[in-house]
């Protein structure tokens, strides 16, 4: 049986490692966090005290974590991947982070004979957990076929974007900023229906099945509607620190990002005053400032 790693197993990673598991894979799990370790083992996961445990006999490791740094530490650390994972193998970088922070970390590992695989996703908790992420996945062709079978195991739409790394980064970065500038809009939309007196599930079910109608729109109006702003896989830090990569990118090219400029600033607002709460919240900005909200039976 083949063996996989997993480095963070929050609400992304926990989902990666289970389809993992559920794929016939022997997959070994780091986080530092105990509930999480516990969890990974309750669903047949090996525990790992390090990441150099985890690679430690493993074809392939996921990189989950939250930024660029931790990334870095976690591959090229002292006890990080690097240190145990043998020629041949592949790092799965499926965490957002900066493109040129990934550049950095296949820089250092030239020579080492283990492939970077430049692969961040989209689709959320909901898609990790169940296997239906979309893989912005940038690897020399060899490299990338060699190891699609694997990432099949955790993603439904795998594209094949580039060969270089840093290309699935820039990709994902683009696609963030159409994102969070979608979910402003969202937001606010419900804020003016509440004012003007229209009902919850008239606007979910108008927008669910008008043209601007779809999945991440759609759950972002029912968890509004339904009052649901934290404990949905979604924290607002994440979404904040994605839109700081889009519009970082942004600056360095030369571009205007007018939308996702101001969308950021909200999530900025968002962060600030409810900085436990998932992207959703975001919206009670601006139904404090109106005194109105969308919620269902109001």
């Amino acid at each position: 049986m083949k063996r996989i790693g997993v480095v963070g197993l929050g609400d992304m990673g926990s989902g990666m490692a289970k389809n993992l598991i559920r794929a016939g894979y022997e997959t070994a799990g780091f986080d530092l966090m105990e509930p999480r370790m516990k969890a990974l083992e309750d669903m047949g996961g090996l525990r790992a005290n390090s990441p150099a445990e985890v690679a430690m006999g493993s074809s392939a490791v996921f990189v989950m974590v939250l930024n660029g740094n931790q990334a870095k530490s976690v591959i090229l650390g002292q006890d990080g991947l690097c240190s145990k994972l043998e020629p041949g193998s592949a790092v799965v970088v499926t965490a957002t982070i900066k493109p040129v922070e990934v550049r950095e970390i296949a820089a250092s590992m030239e020579g080492t004979g283990i492939h970077l695989i430049d692969s961040p996703v989209s689709g959320g908790s909901a898609g990790a957990q169940g296997g239906t992420l979309t893989m912005m996945t940038s690897a020399p062709d060899e490299v990338f076929e060699e190891f699609r079978t694997v990432l099949e195991a955790v993603g439904e739409s795998i594209h094949h974007v580039g060969k270089d790394p840093g290309i699935g980064q820039t990709v994902k970065a683009c696609l963030q900023s159409l994102i969070g500038s979608h979910f402003t809009a969202a937001f606010e939309s419900t804020v003016l229906a509440a004012k003007a007196g229209v009902d919850a599930d008239v606007i979910y079910n108008v927008f669910s099945t008008s043209g601007v109608g779809c999945p991440i729109g759609n759950y972002a109006i029912k968890n509004i509607i339904n009052g649901q702003f934290e404990g949905t896989g979604s924290h607002i830090n994440t979404m904040h620190k994605d839109l700081t990569i889009s519009l970082d990118l942004a600056r360095e090219l030369g571009v205007p990002l007018f939308t996702a400029s101001t969308a950021m600033q909200l999530f900025e607002a968002g962060k600030t005053k409810y900085p436990s709460g998932d992207n959703w919240t975001v919206t009670r900005i601006s139904e404090d400032i109106v005194g109105s909200k969308l919620r269902r039976g109001k």
